[in-house]
């Protein structure tokens, strides 16, 4: 199959249910709009950049965002997210706060609290949006240090004067500092009525600063920890929900992101795995049993969480799949064997790059979790960085493993928190190159 190869793209979007109180949803559920950084929806497009450009530099947000995994600190319904097709590191537009206040934050599997900036702040990153007030808010309530939500909070300590206060960073040295709180969010659903969450916890930040941008307020928390919101949303949805991933060649159009019964992945072709608790819970686990090239079953021992089972995230936000040095050189050894191509240089971190303008064979890679096997297609291990460039969509780093979202695209994956397992299914759709 010829890789002149393209595209990336994912897309992650996630709502909040409450599990504690009572929705204000039609029966149909609801959806929210994700979207990606370099979307022209974004606060942070940029028309000057090219398509390399911006292949490029969620390339190199692969690599930044390993520090970001090395934090230092009722009824059930049914319910769809859209999302839009791109690729990197995802926005969304929600609004807490009575009455309803626009925040633009991070959406990151990589972290569980939700936080904001807010008013007053002794040292805030430069932000364009005003500040969140939460004295404007008839619904924000603090907690003290005696209460069980403080304790769902990592990193909380008590102030003089006994409320709950929240201290989180990051490899990369960004943080937030500020109380732990709890507040009414607000999403458009797609009938256009919006779904109110009462009772929302949340972080009021006062001392926020590092490497965020002054087009986003904060951080939406989407990791498997108790304060994130997927940990919110409870029973609310049965635990389940799914995505699909979109190739960048059709950016802007929208897929659903379902929730509850609707999450459900069946049918043929569908395969699962189970989820593993590790520590820290904020990130999704897998095991990775092995990768075949061909025929070439390459055994997978690393063990760059401590142990066997739960050997490598999977993640949504980070674009590149990164696997031990070792285990990544016997990979690339299998590849390159069976692809008769001139080899070229790429950009920095990939180490398997060739000439697109020869058309070339890729090889059928298959990815070995437990329990399920996982054949990749060519636009999940191979991308256009340029014209005439064409990488390997895997990479090496030091005792470390991410299954990233280029690996994920174009396949449907769902979610069942409550029975620990994820789903994969192909999509029926495939793309030519």
């Amino acid at each position: 199959m010829a890789a002149v190869v393209s595209l990336f793209a994912f897309v992650f979007a996630i709502v909040c249910l409450s599990n504690l109180s009572l929705i204000q949803a039609q029966k149909g559920g609801f959806s929210v709009e994700l979207i990606h950084r370099d979307s022209p929806k974004s606060p942070l497009y940029n028309h000057l950049d090219t398509t390399y450009n911006r292949v490029t530099n969620a390339l190199r947000r692969s690599f930044n965002r390993v520090h970001r995994f090395k934090p230092t600190s009722v009824s059930t319904m049914e319910a769809e997210a859209d999302v839009i097709a791109d690729s990197g590191e995802y926005l969304m537009n929600i609004s807490i706060g009575t009455p309803a206040f626009d925040i633009v934050a991070i959406a990151d599997t990589g972290s569980d609290l939700i936080w904001t900036q807010c008013k007053p702040c002794s040292q805030c990153f430069p932000q364009n949006a005003p500040l969140f007030d939460p004295t404007a808010s008839s619904t924000y309530k603090k907690f003290s240090c005696r209460t069980s939500q403080c304790g769902d909070v990592e990193g909380t300590s008590c102030s003089s004067n006994g409320s709950c206060q929240y201290s989180v960073s990051y490899g990369d040295g960004s943080y937030s500092k500020g109380e732990v709180a709890a507040d009414t969010l607000t999403l458009d659903s797609t009938t256009g009525s919006p779904v109110v969450v009462p009772n929302v916890i949340m972080g009021c930040g006062h001392d926020n600063d590092g490497s965020f941008d002054e087009n986003t307020s904060g951080i939406i928390g989407l990791g498997g920890g108790d304060s994130s919101l997927i940990s919110q949303l409870g029973t609310t949805v049965d635990g389940k929900f799914s995505y699909c991933l979109l190739p960048f060649s059709e950016a802007g159009n929208s897929s659903k992101m379902n929730f509850g019964s609707d999450a459900i992945v069946s049918g043929n072709g569908a395969v699962s795995t189970p989820l593993t608790k590790q520590s820290p819970q904020t990130f999704y686990f897998l095991t990775l049993e092995a990768i075949s090239v061909g025929t070439n079953r390459i055994k997978y021992t690393d063990k760059p969480f401590g142990t066997d089972q739960g050997n490598i995230i999977i993640d949504s936000g980070t674009t590149l799949t990164l696997l031990p040095d070792e285990f990544y050189s016997e990979l690339e050894s299998a590849v390159s064997s069976m692809i008769n191509a001139p080899k070229v240089n790429g950009p920095e971190g990939l180490n398997l790059c060739y000439d697109a303008t020869t058309e070339f064979a890729v090889p059928d890679i298959t990815v070995h979790f437990s329990g399920a096997d996982v054949k990749l297609q060519p636009l999940n291990t191979f991308v256009l960085v340029s014209e005439t460039v064409a990488c390997f969509t895997f990479s090496p780093v030091p005792n470390f493993a991410i299954y990233g979202n280029l690996a994920q695209m174009n396949f449907l994956v769902g979610y069942d928190t409550i029975k620990q397992t994820v789903w994969f299914k192909p999509s029926l759709k495939f793309i030519e190159f």
